[in-house]
């Protein structure tokens, strides 16, 4: 088991973490991130660049990410389409 580097602060700094993926990724950190939002419910967190406020209880919980299998996607600076393979 070694250690891997894992980007922080919106890119501009790394950790080192166990290279155990269920840590940092998949459902298993779902269900740990999920623990954590419910421990933490009555902390304030700042939102809106700083200018607004509101309690991590009230934040919504995360949502299964939808398909995108046979929508149209972009291509070629937008100037062509085609169907998603999903």
């Amino acid at each position: 088991m070694g250690k891997i580097k894992i980007r922080t602060g919106r890119g501009t700094g790394t950790i080192e973490v166990d290279d155990d993926a269920s840590k940092w990724s998949g459902d298993d950190f779902k269900k740990i991130q999920e623990a954590r939002r419910k421990a933490a419910s009555n902390r304030t967190v700042s939102s809106g660049r700083g200018t607004g406020s509101r309690k991590l209880g009230d934040a919504p919980a995360t949502k299964k990410v939808t398909s995108t299998k046979g929508m149209t996607r972009s291509t070629g600076r937008g100037t062509g389409s085609r169907k998603s393979r999903g």
